[in-house]
């Protein structure tokens, strides 16, 4: 067999393994059986390790599938003209880290059809729940984002659905906050793993700057200071998306929560406050010298008139 013969079978083997393990994690989705799931899964994955390259993430999965942690993704969402868009990127980021569980908290009385397709669609495994924000903390038309707490309603009762489904000591896992108005790069899932307590990293296009991020000091290697736009002396100056917590912190510290009677723009810092100090910080991302997640708002649209029939 030539050079070029030889491309072409490979070419043609890995299009097969592909198009097996979709056909199988299809098979296997369709019925609800996590072990059975698992198992194919981890036999695929062999036959990708035989040929194909393997992200670090992926490597690990292969190694230990069997007692693998779950990253619990946590999304609140609300409705708005671009919802579906933000929901169907983030949730096509999610398709690639295969210990995600993605739960979704709509700020809402029930469960809304858009939504709810959106997840089926999906195949991702998922929780959906509801949360509503009370009246006085709905943000009006003009009223600019910091003026009022966003998400604590729906950050809550992801919280407590974790709380009352899942037992420390027996479930592993890590727990992030992914709002659906950011990008992600798949290379954070692999960070997150790597978490003993609570990890750092930079965010990208937030504050005012470029980059946000932990400073750290070059001698112990730890965070003794943050470059933030917005009160960089806070006890953790540190965006929503740039931390990541192992999920048996949040199972021991049932009163952490975000509440209401926080000082604005620190709902973040008082929720760390829980769980660990500024120095115990664990930098990720390469020492905080990478960037893998983007605030990166969609413009709002301007719709002058709705075409019925459409689900956009």
């Amino acid at each position: 067999m030539d050079h070029l013969e030889n491309r072409k079978f490979k070419k043609y083997l890995i299009y097969l393994i592909i198009v097996s393990c979709v056909l199988i994690t299809w098979k296997v989705l369709s019925s609800d059986s996590e072990e059975a799931y698992i198992s194919e899964v981890k036999e695929c994955l062999k036959l990708f390790q035989y040929k194909l390259q393997l992200t670090p993430l992926q490597n690990m999965l292969l190694k230990k599938l069997d007692d693998i942690p779950i990253i619990y993704v946590i999304t609140p969402t609300y409705y708005r003209y671009v919802q579906k868009a933000e929901l169907t990127r983030i949730s096509q980021t999610l398709m690639l880290v295969p210990n995600a569980h993605w739960v979704v908290i709509e700020d809402s009385e029930e469960r809304t059809k858009l939504v709810s397709n959106l997840i089926s669609d999906s195949g991702l495994k998922t929780t959906h729940l509801v949360a509503k924000t009370p009246p006085f903390e709905k943000l009006k038309a003009k009223d600019p984002r910091w003026k009022r707490h966003r998400g604590v309603e729906q950050r809550n009762k992801a919280l407590s659905w974790l709380r009352d489904n899942l037992q420390l000591g027996k479930d592993k896992g890590f727990v992030y906050f992914m709002d659906d108005d950011n990008a992600y790069n798949v290379k954070l899932f692999s960070e997150i793993m790597k978490i003993k307590k609570v990890g750092v990293w930079p965010v990208g296009l937030v504050g005012g700057f470029n980059v946000e991020t932990p400073v750290l000091d070059p001698g112990t290697g730890k965070v003794n200071g943050y470059k933030s736009g917005w009160k960089p002396n806070r006890p953790f100056a540190i965006d929503m998306a740039g931390f990541a917590i192992n999920l048996d912190l949040i199972l021991e510290n049932a009163k952490a929560n975000f509440s209401y009677k926080m000082e604005k723009g620190f709902q973040e810092s008082q929720f760390l406050s829980y769980f660990t100090t500024k120095e115990n910080l664990e930098p990720l991302a390469d020492n905080c010298t990478k960037v893998y997640v983007w605030h990166t708002r969609t413009e709002k649209p301007v719709v002058k008139s709705e075409v019925s029939g459409y689900e956009v």
